[in-house]
Formats: structure tokens, C-alpha cells, sequence
């Protein structure tokens, strides 16, 4: 009766405190059976894909417009591919769909639900930042990472760009995100707005994603890692459109 509010009926907006991305790599055929009907893979050289996982720690995350005291802070992971849709005026948009999304509490679960299909659910998230390293990781979600800060990095073993400037194009944010009813073919799209989006590559020392072995990826490779930090963001009413 209310499905319409899941099709983000209001803009949205927070302040980015870091936003996390690793990006991986697998052979295109792995992922197609991951997206629905009216979307195509965002491809690199012919060959490669690109799922990735997102740690974004928000402040203020409210409806636009309204005041920063009534916004509540979140810790948000995404897990993602890059996609492309064209529309019905025959543009070609690139951005990324969901595959799966956590919380670390249970307010952002619950109206998230009822704003979004991207089916939150709530984790256990813990952080250890030192001076140089930052640890994340999940017992319930069995996932950890670890990445350090450092002014040089060196692009990520077996990464299949040649260079930053070639992975950077996969570091996101992508400017929309897709959501697709196979039953009524429509799709639903969210543009994400941002200024001064200046991602730092990280060098990763160490990580596992249990949810990257549940879609029985084979031997991902990690592509590209970076962060951004302290910036602006919203993402602005959806819109649908049908798909034929």
C-alpha cells in the first residue's frame, strides 16, 4: 500500500566525515547474473568488473532542508557494482547498484527500509584508528579491513589499471544509483550531488569480506582503494522511469 515511499519521495542530505572504498576487480561474466535486466556492466578493457565495498561515516543525515540538529550520524556499508543504464532519452548513465547495505544502528535500518530498497540491516561496526593505520571490522558480518595512510602508494598488486589516473574512473562516487521492479519494469534513479569529491588512494594492508566469498566471486582482485573526507553530500528525490 506504501511502496511508494521507497522510492526515495524526498531529498536527502549528511556531511561525509570519510567515505572508505575498495574497489575489486573480477571477470565480467561473474557479475552479470548480479544485475538486473536493465542495466549494463560498467566494463574496463573488454574484460573486467567492478564490485565494490564502501564504509561511509555520516553526520547529520536528514531530509534536505531540514536542520542539522534534527540529523542523526551513521556508519553506512555498500556493497556495490558499477553499472550503466541509458534512458529513455537515450543518455548513458553510469552508477552503481546495490547489492547489499549495513548500519550500524538500528534507526537507520528501520527508515531506511521504509524510504529505500536497499534492505539495511544492522551490524556490529568497530573502528581502530592509530596514527598511520585505520582497522575496521565486523564479527557478525565477518568482515575486516585494514589500510594505511601514506603520501605515496603504490597501485594495489595484480590491479588491472596501469596507473591512479585509470583507477580513479572506478573510485566513485558514481552520480546515480539504480533500483529496477522486474514486475512492473521500472526503474527508479537517484542522483547523488557532492562538491570538492578529492579521493586519496590508501594503501591496504590487509582485509576480508565473507559477503564477497557468499556471492562466490572467484579470487577478486583488489583494484583500487581510496578516501575521502569531510564533504557535503545529498542525493536528490528519485525519479522512474519505465523500461522496455
Amino acid at each position: 500500500m506504501f511502496s511508494f515511499l521507497k522510492n526515495h519521495p524526498f531529498a536527502v542530505e549528511a556531511f561525509f566525515e570519510s567515505s572508505l572504498v575498495l574497489t575489486f576487480a573480477v571477470p565480467k561474466v561473474q557479475l552479470q547474473n548480479l544485475i538486473p535486466e536493465c542495466l549494463q556492466l560498467d566494463i574496463f578493457q573488454d574484460e573486467w568488473a567492478f564490485v565494490a565495498v564502501a564504509m561511509v561515516q555520516t553526520k547529520a543525515l536528514r531530509p534536505r532542508g531540514f536542520p542539522r540538529v534534527m540529523g542523526n550520524d551513521f556508519c553506512l556499508i555498500g556493497y556495490r557494482v558499477f553499472v550503466r543504464y541509458t534512458n529513455s532519452r537515450g543518455k548513458n548513465l553510469r552508477g552503481l547498484y546495490i547489492l547489499k547495505s549495513e548500519t550500524d544502528k538500528k534507526k537507520m535500518e528501520f527508515m531506511g527500509n521504509i524510504f529505500t530498497h536497499y534492505k539495511y540491516t544492522t551490524t556490529d561496526i568497530n573502528k581502530i584508528e592509530q596514527t598511520n593505520t585505520l582497522e575496521i571490522a565486523s564479527i557478525k558480518s565477518k568482515f575486516r579491513m585494514t589500510v594505511g595512510k601514506a603520501e605515496e602508494v603504490p597501485l594495489p598488486e595484480h590491479s588491472p589499471f596501469n596507473d591512479w589516473k585509470e583507477a580513479r574512473k572506478f573510485a566513485g562516487p558514481l552520480p546515480f544509483t539504480f533500483t529496477y521492479n522486474p514486475q512492473t519494469k521500472e526503474v527508479l534513479i537517484i542522483e547523488g550531488v557532492r562538491e570538492n569529491w578529492i579521493p586519496k588512494p590508501v594503501k591496504v594492508i590487509d582485509y576480508d569480506f565473507e559477503f564477497l566469498r557468499v556471492l562466490n566471486l572467484r579470487n577478486p582482485i583488489l583494484a583500487n582503494a581510496f578516501i575521502i573526507e569531510n564533504i557535503p553530500y545529498y542525493w536528490k528525490k528519485g525519479k522512474t522511469e519505465q523500461w522496455s
